[in-house]
């Protein structure tokens, strides 16, 4: 979503970088070419004021004057204004009596439904007991996907046939208080557009449960009617925090960036893709270095972990690491890394130099090698996963043809096996294997 944002300032910078000490006129000019940036990027005209004016109040003043580097100062103030812009972290309120309600409001097709099951298995994973209702009675089979969502993250669904929604809400609440529920999570109907119907429904689910919080979620790819949006439901109700959802597609970001300067609301969770793990707890420190270029390092691990279930072997690890491996053990990798997510969003996640060249990488190509890695892989015996020198030109032939792809393609993934249990070896030999032996004990 950030993307064009980040080249673009990346490209201000650079050429602050080229100069030596800044004068006030280098400042105005830099200034000026971040304010066409973030307006391009959709940002609100008045929060673009508002920062860059910050932005250089400081940059003109003794704190980069001093600096030894102060196109590299300039760049940390920028940062540390874009902090303070997109707002401070604002956890989800689970305190008080149980069960905490959280409600889900919003327009039709923004992704509610959706994100009322990608927060759920959030909060299971971190040990709550949640439930989710199914109030939308209007939009044709969303109790249904409901159920099926539910089904999916092993989530009870509560539904109340024939009820209207206020019921639904308070019979909900009641349940999971009789069945020691911690969290409720109600998926409320939308509309097309803000309505007086809607948001008296919303306003009598809300008396008669008093949530815990009231998130509003929002289709990134609206842009800045989102703002008009967020103030429509917030004049109704009161909104405790936003989600953002499809932020991986082609939105301009400008939204996300403004909306807590201009509404006050706090933004909580990122919707990253289709996937039931596609959901971020919104960080914007993390959100400003990657509109800066810097990579979010974090948000990898993050998603390493998320994507490697059960314990470490450690045996497996030493092997992967000293060049012993196997076929076998490659495509068990290869199968963790596609858990982390599609290939774009893990490349978006690179810093500095490592960002750059990820930026001349196809995605799509880079996607499509990897499945043809698979698909050879998954077309050998185990024999010969766990013995590449099996490896004969018949049985080449076979794996082939069995995978779908030529001779060529399993030739030059054996030569890419080959490269990378020699690189793994050449780092034991200089010394990784006696680090590695302290790694394991």
């Amino acid at each position: 979503m950030f993307e064009s944002l980040s080249e673009k300032l990346t490209a201000v910078f650079d050429n602050l970088k080229r100069r030596g000490k800044l004068s006030e006129d280098d400042v105005d000019l830099a200034m000026r070419e971040v304010k066409l940036a973030l307006l391009e990027a959709d940002v609100n005209y008045a929060v673009v004021r508002s920062f860059t004016n910050r932005v250089k109040e400081r940059a003109i003043g003794s704190e980069v004057s001093k600096a030894l580097n102060p196109a590299q100062m300039v760049i940390k103030i920028v940062n540390e204004e874009l902090i303070s812009t997109l707002g401070q972290p604002v956890d989800l309120n689970l305190k008080g009596e149980r069960p905490h309600v959280l409600m889900l409001v919003g327009l039709q097709g923004s992704g509610k439904t959706t994100a009322a099951a990608k927060i759920a298995k959030k909060l299971r994973a971190s040990g709550e007991r949640v439930m989710l209702v199914a109030a939308d009675i209007y939009r044709p089979a969303a109790i249904k996907q409901l159920q099926t969502l539910g089904e999916r993250i092993d989530v009870p669904v509560f539904t109340l046939p024939g009820a209207h929604p206020i019921q639904i809400a308070k019979e909900a609440k009641q349940s999971a208080r009789n069945g020691s529920y911690s969290v409720v999570i109600i998926d409320t109907a939308g509309r097309s557009q803000l309505d007086n119907e809607l948001m008296e429904e919303l306003v009598g689910i809300n008396q008669a449960v008093t949530a815990n919080e009231i998130l509003l979620v929002v289709d990134s790819m609206i842009g800045q009617e989102a703002l008009n949006v967020a103030k429509g439901f917030h004049k109704e109700i009161p909104l405790t925090g936003l989600v953002f959802t499809k932020i991986d597609g082609d939105a301009r970001g400008g939204a996300a960036i403004s909306i807590r300067e201009v509404t006050g609301i706090p933004i909580k969770f990122l919707g990253t893709g289709e996937g039931l793990d596609a959901l971020e707890v919104f960080d914007p420190t993390r959100i400003s270095n990657r509109i800066l270029g810097m990579g979010d390092i974090l948000g990898l691990i993050e998603k390493a972990e998320a994507a490697y279930t059960g314990d470490i072997d450690t045996k497996e690890a030493e092997r992967m690491l000293t060049g012993q491996f196997t076929l076998e053990d490659f495509a068990k990798q290869l199968r963790q890394m596609k858990k982390m997510g599609p290939i774009s969003q893990l490349l978006g996640m690179l810093p500095g130099q490592l960002s750059a060249v990820a930026k001349s990488v196809d995605p799509n190509e880079a996607e499509g090698q990897l499945k043809t890695v698979e698909a050879i892989i998954n077309s050998m015996t185990p024999a010969e996963r766990r013995d590449p020198r099996l490896l004969n030109a018949s049985r080449r032939r076979r794996i082939a043809a069995g995978s779908g792809k030529d001779v060529q393609d399993v030739n030059r993934l054996m030569k890419q096996f080959r490269d990378i249990q020699k690189l793994m070896k050449s780092f034991q030999k200089t010394g990784g294997r006696g680090n590695i032996g302290r790694l394991f004990k």
